[in-house]
């Protein structure tokens, strides 16, 4: 399938005054960001912020995940002496009001009849139209040789089944959340990092039964990206935005009728200094980005958003702070309309954040 083509008009002479006149206003744009107390474009405004766990008994805290229930919210992320630590499982907390009651290790590394403990990574959480709520989530001594694994609750998150381990070749949602189809089918973006890092798809209609898995996206070293973001638009047309070792994000398009059509990866315009990014299609439609607007480092965190997935805006600058770094984050929206933002703060903390994103420009 072809991806929707970006346009390259011809601008006559004439044109070139309100052209740099546009891009004067982007650039104001921009720039509004940094300034303290600055309201960003588009009407996103930042209602509330705090950490998830202000003081953590763990050292790092990493890869976090959130999703609304009809209890509250919940999230997830990885935690312990540091990444790839044998300790590192998987930590969860329930959102309550505008606090969030003290985490619990949902998920370890410890394999039935191995003594051995893995480190675990990037949990996902999504919840389906039928109420479950699916835990995601990694095991293994690094991302090159990790399997896929899962857990589910009956009860929004307050008790876990027992965790299975996905069929062998088969991953699960790498770091974002999953899109559930029209007929019931899990879409997973998902990627394996061995032998060099490749971008698919997967899908099951039970996630504790058959996987489908389909074709790599994309050829390392040429391209190398993991890590896909989902995003829906009109006439059943979907979107993955991935992290990349080529300094921009990269794309590719699908089918809700389809998933296994994709076309091959390519290079957007939006910048990533190899780091992990999320993803959410509003109930108005607009698509919503977080990520480091950045070629290199990840002391800037922004929010932008865009009507077709190909031109994106600024709306909301997260943090900036050169030399620290600010990743990996989730991105929701509620019932309520409300945005909820959680990202790594520093490596030793996840860090949530409330956004109102305005109304859609006219």
């Amino acid at each position: 399938m072809r991806a929707p083509a970006r346009s390259a008009a011809k601008w006559p002479a004439r044109s070139v005054l309100p052209v740099l006149v546009a891009a004067s206003s982007i650039l104001t744009g921009l720039s509004a960001l940094a300034r303290p107390g600055a309201r960003p474009p588009a009407g996103f405004r930042i209602l509330d912020s705090g950490f998830i766990v202000p003081a953590p008994s763990f050292a790092s805290s990493h890869a976090s995940t959130i999703v609304e229930t009809p209890s509250g919210l919940v999230a997830a992320w990885f935690g312990g002496t540091g990444e790839g630590a044998p300790d590192v499982g998987i930590w969860l907390s329930r959102g309550a009001g505008r606090t969030w009651l003290a985490p619990m290790e949902v998920a370890t590394g410890v394999a039935a009849g191995d003594s051995r403990r893995y480190p675990c990574w990037n949990p996902v959480l999504f919840r389906r139209r039928s109420g479950e709520l699916l835990l995601f989530y990694k095991v293994g001594p690094a991302p090159a040789s990790w399997w896929g694994m899962l857990k589910t609750s009956a009860d929004d998150g307050r008790t876990w089944s027992e965790a299975r381990r996905l069929p062998a070749g088969i991953l699960g949602p790498i770091k974002n959340k999953p899109v559930e189809l029209p007929d019931g089918t899990l879409l997973c973006g998902s990627s394996a990092e061995d032998g060099g890092w490749r971008v698919r798809m997967e899908w099951t209609r039970d996630p504790a039964g058959a996987w489908s898995r389909g074709a790599d996206l994309n050829d390392p070293p040429a391209v190398s990206a993991i890590q896909p973001a989902l995003l829906r638009f009109p006439n059943g047309i979907l979107q993955a935005l991935c992290r990349s070792k080529q300094g921009v994000l990269m794309e590719t398009w699908g089918k809700t009728a389809d998933p296994s059509a994709w076309t091959r990866l390519a290079p957007t315009r939006l910048p990533n200094p190899d780091s992990g990014i999320d993803a959410v299609t509003l109930a108005d439609g607009r698509a919503v980005l977080v990520y480091n607007p950045l070629k290199e480092g990840r002391g800037i965190l922004d929010v932008a958003y865009s009507l077709d997935g190909r031109e994106w805006l600024p709306a909301c600058r997260l943090e900036d702070e050169p030399g620290k770094e600010y990743s990996y984050p989730a991105v929701i929206q509620t019932r309520d309309g409300r945005l909820h933002v959680t990202y790594t703060w520093r490596r030793t903390r996840i860090k949530h954040v409330v956004l109102d994103p305005g109304v859609p420009p006219k």
